[in-house]
């Protein structure tokens, strides 16, 4: 992967699951505008139909230009899981031939990070989703492995798995939440992936969730519908005032060279061209 799409993955705000057993709708993912698009060996597919899909995700991916290869990632099965060894083959074979990256559910250790790595080489990046108590309390082990751009969060299966019983504002995964954020800074990630929003046709809360995470310090969001793209693209990118700003303390920095200027009767420095920058860089990407 070239340093140019691993930075427009960096970037990215959606990133759409689709089934590895339904190969007709991998190029469709990939055209439906999302900024990656996720095969899912996992959930999405019955245990009795695992080996089919693995081939059929062979099979799909042979027929995929380079371009479209550079933003498809797997989600494989989780480590220790009867499953895990064989997508783990598969998914260093595709590597060979161009691949984004992989997504490890359940992830929970550095150690098994660094096996995946090894596997798929270099040019693959990786996505941890954290998904369990186990994998919160390893969040930095997770964030600093080798490879990983970004870390995600499963709050669905964060709930099951301490037995939690969420409202609509999933008030009890705030300082959840905020300690993924957290983790990618220290570990100096791109802003991480906020969870799925389950059902599809509830456009308003699709909104509320997306709004939720951008507030949050998070940077995408997962989909599980192309009709979620959209949406949650628009919510998590910058507003016109924002952009507006942003080009004012570019302009204004490179007319002064640089050092600290005064831009509306406030302190503009270093940190808040960067903010700038990583603004226009977010609308840049997403008219790309």
């Amino acid at each position: 992967m070239s340093h140019a799409e691993a930075e427009a993955l960096a970037l990215a705000r959606t990133f759409l699951f689709v089934p590895a057993d339904r190969p007709e709708r991998h190029a469709r993912a990939l055209a439906s505008g999302a900024g990656a698009v996720i095969v899912d060996l996992e959930d999405a597919v019955a245990p009795e139909h695992k080996a089919a899909a693995r081939e059929q995700l062979a099979r799909s991916h042979a027929a995929l230009s380079a371009a479209e290869r550079s933003r498809l990632l797997v989600r494989v099965n989780p480590c220790g899981t009867g499953w895990h060894d064989e997508d783990r083959a598969l998914v260093a074979q595709l590597s060979r031939q161009g691949l984004a990256g992989v997504v490890l559910p359940k992830a929970e250790r550095g150690e098994e990070l660094a096996a995946l790595a090894a596997a798929v080489g270099p040019r693959c990046v990786l996505m941890p989703l954290v998904e369990s108590a186990a994998g919160l309390a390893a969040l930095d082990a997770l964030a600093s492995a080798a490879q990983v751009l970004r870390l995600a969060f499963g709050h669905l299966d964060f709930q099951a798995d301490l037995g939690l019983a969420c409202e609509a504002d999933e008030a009890e995964l705030v300082p959840v939440r905020l300690a993924l954020v957290l983790a990618s800074r220290r570990a100096g990630l791109a802003a991480p992936v906020d969870g799925v929003s389950p059902d599809w046709r509830d456009l308003q809360r699709l909104h509320f969730d997306a709004a939720r995470a951008r507030r949050g310090g998070f940077g995408a969001k997962l989909c599980i519908h192309p009709d979620q793209v959209v949406p949650v693209h628009a919510a998590l990118g910058p507003s016109a005032e924002q952009l507006a700003w942003a080009r004012r303390v570019n302009d204004a920095m490179h007319s002064a060279g640089g050092g600290v200027i005064s831009l509306d009767g406030r302190m503009v420095d270093a940190p808040v061209l960067r903010l700038a920058q990583r603004l226009l860089a977010l609308e840049a990407q997403g008219a790309a």
